[in-house]
């Protein structure tokens, strides 16, 4: 009998609607952000940025679907996908893009269609963000945002 391989959609990170993150989130699975995010966001499954999603972080993960804001870099190793309602103000590598009308990127895309295309643009990126941490250079500006330093629009900062 031949083997069905099935796909977990459980999720296993939230960022709900109203919730602000400040500070780097790893995640095991599926990632979903609908709140407010200021921090790398890396996940060994899916994201998923809901439209009222505001993140100034980069992110990455296997299948990345961006329909809110992110001001930071996008690494999906097997596809991106950008909304409508979509923003993305950084670079973006992939194996995979689907850009729907109305939606907004400013940066850099590699669209890696070999492994090699793919292991060279992450080597370089990683070699890049290597430098500038040695180099002292942090922040989200620093991972290739092209001179941003701006807020991000509707992000809710709790001073509490």
């Amino acid at each position: 009998m031949a083997s069905v391989k099935s796909e977990d959609f459980s999720i296993n990170t939230i960022i709900g609607p109203g919730t602000s993150v400040s500070g780097d989130i790893e995640s095991g699975g599926f990632t979903r952000v609908d709140g407010n995010v200021l921090g790398d966001v890396k996940a060994r499954g899916r994201v998923v940025i809901g439209e009222r999603a505001r993140m100034k972080s980069n992110v990455s993960g296997t299948l990345v679907t961006v329909g809110g804001v992110v001001f930071g870099n996008v690494l999906a190793s097997e596809r991106l996908i950008v909304l409508a309602t979509g923003l993305v103000m950084g670079d973006i590598i992939t194996r995979r893009i689907q850009a729907d009308e109305g939606c907004l990127i400013h940066g850099r895309v590699w669209v890696c269609r070999t492994e090699e295309a793919w292991n060279r643009a992450l080597a370089e990126y990683r070699d890049a963000a290597g430098l500038r941490e040695s180099l002292g250079i942090h922040g989200i500006n620093a991972h290739g945002i092209h001179g941003i330093n701006a807020p991000v629009p509707g992000f809710v900062k709790n001073h509490g």
